[in-house]
């Protein structure tokens, strides 16, 4: 697999891992155990039993953490310290041939994961604005898909993956914008005649 493969993987590994951290490291670990991929050295760590055991439990528990409105916003605010560090490790840790991790991908995959955290996190506080339920059910539902999906297809196809991704953050962030507009639009101001 080219660099330019690795890179667009790390990418959509950090992204993911902004949106759902324990699935994403249950996927990889997984997939890795089970001979389904070749894991780069320093991702090699996910395929632990104790990693998977781990992440695999956390992900049960963030699937029903997720979908209780007002529990999702606190799970969110509290995962921000560990998202973001672990989409870093994830988009460095595929880039890295040798085991050592580079500042760039570092920093990229940080980025890449702190970006998506923040679309999922401010989409959700705008969500639990709603009294009833079935919105948030609908965006957890719609997580959990997307990052199972996005898995199954990163490491097959990474570019079709990156560009789903890439659509997908752009249309929530615009679906964001709007919402936000709409919902604290200014008055007009009355004319003085």
């Amino acid at each position: 697999m080219s660099d330019a493969h690795l890179f667009a993987i790390g990418v959509v590994l950090a992204w993911l891992a902004g949106i759902r951290v324990y699935l994403t490291v249950f996927g990889v670990g997984l997939a890795g155990a089970l001979g389904w991929l070749d894991l780069p050295q320093a991702l090699q760590a996910t395929e632990s039993p104790w990693v998977i055991g781990v992440s695999g439990a956390l992900a049960a528990t963030e699937f029903f953490a997720d979908k209780i409105p007002g529990v999702d916003s606190g799970w969110d605010l509290l995962h921000t310290l560990l998202r973001v560090p672990v989409g870093a490790f994830l988009a460095a840790a595929t880039l890295s041939p040798d085991g050592q991790l580079g500042a760039g991908a570092l920093a990229t995959g940080a980025g890449v994961a702190l970006g998506s955290h923040l679309l999922k996190a401010g989409s959700r506080v705008l969500l639990n604005t709603s009294p009833e339920p079935v919105t948030n059910w609908t965006a957890s539902v719609g997580e959990d898909v997307a990052v199972i999906g996005t898995l199954a297809l990163v490491f097959a196809h990474p570019w079709l993956a990156l560009t789903i991704v890439g659509v997908i953050t752009l249309m929530v962030a615009m679906l964001l914008w709007w919402i936000w507009r709409l919902l604290f639009r200014r008055a007009p101001k009355p004319s003085v005649a």
